[in-house]
């Protein structure tokens, strides 16, 4: 795909790495809709501001109208609560409800957007979490792996109609989110360039660093060899 001349939507784009995948994308001349729950914290130049709450139907049948030109639709937009699963369910839905049915309702609405401007190009933006659980994390894994095998199955779904379906997955980004944490934190442009570098080659999905690379290649091995360290064996 050939960024210079795409018409993008960021979901999210108000901060973190939805603001950093928007000045990418204007860096490298694309349009920008840069849509957040609070479009008056957008303080991009050169985007065109969208108002867009991603569990809100009607919102993002609004936003596919209002942004029919589109055929790169990026889903950053996410959240996290802290939420296990045996703990505050309400927390665990609502993680659920952006992660992965925000996504999901996104794709549906913007699906036949992109056929009609030639099949163009999906970016879930998934995580590092999608391939395991970590210890007050349960209801963001759940929903980061319901989110990347979502990706697997709309990639199918979306060939027909020649769509690139791009999920993308990182460990811990330098963002509000993450502003507790007390450890390596990725550059959230670093990881904006890393992914359309990988859209642009076409490229289904983005591994964003090398903690995110390991976990993955964990996945060939016993579990017990990574949740030894938790279950205290």
């Amino acid at each position: 795909m050939d960024i210079s001349h795409a018409t993008a939507l960021v979901t999210g784009a108000n901060r973190g790495i939805g603001r950093a995948l928007a000045v990418e994308l204007l860096a490298r001349g694309a349009k920008v809709y840069a849509a957040a729950r609070r479009p008056e914290t957008v303080d991009l130049p050169g985007v065109e501001v969208l108002a867009l709450d991603v569990t809100d139907p009607a919102a993002v049948a609004d936003a596919a109208r209002a942004a029919a030109d589109v055929d790169l639709l990026v889903n950053n937009a996410g959240i996290t609560t802290g939420a296990t699963l045996l703990g505050d369910l309400d927390g665990v839905r609502a993680e659920l409800d952006v992660n992965f049915w925000g996504t999901l309702s996104m794709v549906r609405a913007f699906a036949p957007v992109l056929a009609a401007n030639g099949g163009g190009a999906v970016v879930n933006i998934a995580s590092a979490l999608s391939w395991f659980a970590f210890p007050g994390a349960g209801a963001y894994a759940v929903s980061k792996a319901a989110n990347w095998n979502m990706s697997n199955a709309l990639r199918l779904e979306l060939a027909g109609q020649g769509t690139l379906v791009t999920s993308v997955h990182l460990g811990a980004a330098d963002t509000d989110m993450m502003k507790d944490y007390d450890g390596p934190k990725i550059d959230p442009a670093e990881v904006a360039r890393r992914t359309l570098d990988g859209v642009a080659a076409g490229d289904l999905e983005v591994v964003a660093d090398e903690w995110s690379a390991m976990i993955k290649a964990s996945l060939a091995k016993d579990p017990r060899e990574f949740y030894g360290q938790f279950l205290g064996n």
